[in-house]
């Protein structure tokens, strides 16, 4: 199965997505949106910038893990990652968010 973006609603009954890749593994989580239009128009931002490096900011934990933000043009927060062992792991991250997000289908669960 290609990557996947999950619709979902939170329990305060807010819009979000995951990006999963096609070993079903979260890479992306979105931040929260008031309508599913806007998590809708999110989707298609993560899809318009994904394959720009420069559009991820690698950064460090409190506790020292690696993990990454994917921002649009205007520097707004699209996604962030889980956080990762090692930069290594992290920049692997970043390339299956490259891979997955260009042609991953949305699976509605709203």
């Amino acid at each position: 199965m290609p990557g996947a973006f999950l619709l979902q609603r939170s329990a305060d009954r807010q819009f979000y997505f995951n990006l999963r890749a096609a070993n079903h593994k979260a890479i992306l989580t979105s931040e929260r949106y008031r309508t599913k239009a806007s998590a809708q128009k999110g989707i298609q931002a993560v899809r318009d910038n994904a394959a720009a490096d420069a559009r991820y900011s690698r950064r460090a934990s409190s506790d020292g893990k690696h993990y990454f933000v994917l921002l649009a043009a205007n520097g707004e927060s699209l996604g962030t990652s889980e956080t990762y062992t090692s930069s290594g792991a992290m920049q692997a991250g970043i390339q299956a968010v490259k891979r997955n997000a260009p042609t991953a289908t949305v699976v509605d669960r709203t």
